[in-house]
């Protein structure tokens, strides 16, 4: 994932500052860099995106947002482009800059630092690319970046690279439910340990502080979603999108809150409910007026062969429930970003669950924090 700046600023009044401090920095590390560009299903996916939709590019103006290492900025130069500017927030851009000289493409990409919301460019663009995607695609927020580029600097006819994103749930089956509620009982089992042995050799109780430190460790261990490659027979009913955005139009505002009211039906038989994965997709098909001669998607769904470095969200109910092939689970989803810090989401799930008997279950809820 590239980095940029907060098209949002104005909407969460985020210190620029501290938003560097806790997101940016990291991405002016090259091992972090290495873990993307050592991702081969983001890599061959943008490759072929490029490579096989060249009319994009020959002799077209591109913008790079979060140009990182700056290798899609090479390839754009690669594949004929008359110039890039590729555009990096951190320190990250002296690097950029080290590889295209050495790949020989200093005549064509210019790296330029600083944040997408700050820079001046000398013409308009007739192709933004980005790899702005985040766990769960939208963690991060980076796509308020490029929204800002695309509204600041893209042609009227320009396209967008990748063009469409949808966002997907599924029911899942997994033991980590199981661990990590041994994993929350064990902590609140030493944390009365603590208390006991504070008031027994110090003469002060620390009960009072109880509910917090519950309140603490329960987000902790059972609240936050977790990261994890799924296998795909860990997935036990049929996937479901939840958001479509079209990169060409969507605003910022979109992105703030999303709802969504879908069902599933239970594929597996006599398993276990153990909560929902989360993944996502994206598309390179150019637009209407000027698609692209060939259309490629990249996946972040549970796979038998290559995972992405996204992996999957985890969300985790405690305790599981008994379900069968049939059944039919019904769901209202929302996700927000979270007060506290605009790169991060708060998600929750109302779910119901109708046998295939035709028996209704107790609705069952939660919410999680996508940290």
């Amino acid at each position: 994932m590239g980095s940029s700046s907060n098209a949002a600023a104005p909407i969460n009044n985020v210190d620029k500052g501290v938003d560097y401090a806790n997101y940016f920095c990291t991405y002016a590390f090259l091992y972090h860099q290495k873990e993307m560009l050592s991702d081969r299903v983001r890599m061959d996916s943008y490759y072929n995106a490029i490579f096989q939709n060249k009319h994009h590019f020959a002799g077209k103006a591109v913008l790079d947002v979060g140009t990182g290492s700056g290798i899609l900025a090479l390839w754009s130069a690669q594949a004929g482009a008359r110039k890039v500017y590729a555009v990096e927030a951190t320190k990250m851009a002296e690097h950029a800059r080290k590889l295209v000289k050495t790949n020989g493409f200093e005549h064509v990409v210019e790296v330029i630092e600083g944040s997408m919301e700050d820079i001046t460019l000398p013409e308009k663009v007739d192709v933004i690319i980005s790899e702005w995607m985040g766990y769960f695609l939208l963690r991060e927020s980076m796509f308020d970046s490029v929204i800002c580029a695309r509204d600041r600097w893209l042609n009227p006819d320009g396209v967008m690279y990748p063009s469409h994103a949808r966002m997907w749930v599924a029911p899942i089956r997994s033991g980590l439910v199981d661990q990590k509620k041994i994993d929350y009982d064990r902590a609140m089992d030493d944390w009365s340990h603590f208390v006991n042995e504070t008031k027994t050799f110090y003469g002060v109780d620390m009960g009072s502080l109880t509910k917090p430190f519950t309140d603490e460790q329960r987000k902790y261990y059972l609240q936050t979603s977790l990261w994890n490659n799924l296998h795909p027979n860990q997935v036990i009913g049929k996937p479901a999108v939840i958001k479509e955005i079209d990169c060409l139009t969507s605003s910022v505002n979109d992105l703030l809150s999303l709802q969504a009211n879908i069902s599933s039906i239970i594929t597996a038989e006599n398993t276990r409910f153990c909560g929902f994965g989360g993944w996502f997709d994206v598309h390179f098909r150019g637009r209407k007026e000027n698609p692209a001669k060939n259309e490629i998607e990249l996946t972040t769904a549970p796979s038998e062969d290559l995972g992405t470095h996204w992996g999957q969200q985890v969300f985790l109910f405690y305790p599981s429930t008994r379900v069968s092939q049939g059944d039919n689970m019904t769901m209202n989803f929302s996700m927000n970003r979270s007060k506290e810090n605009h790169r991060l989401l708060e998600v929750e799930f109302d779910c119901e669950l109708r046998q295939s008997s035709g028996k209704s279950l107790p609705s069952f809820s939660k919410k999680f924090y996508i940290e």
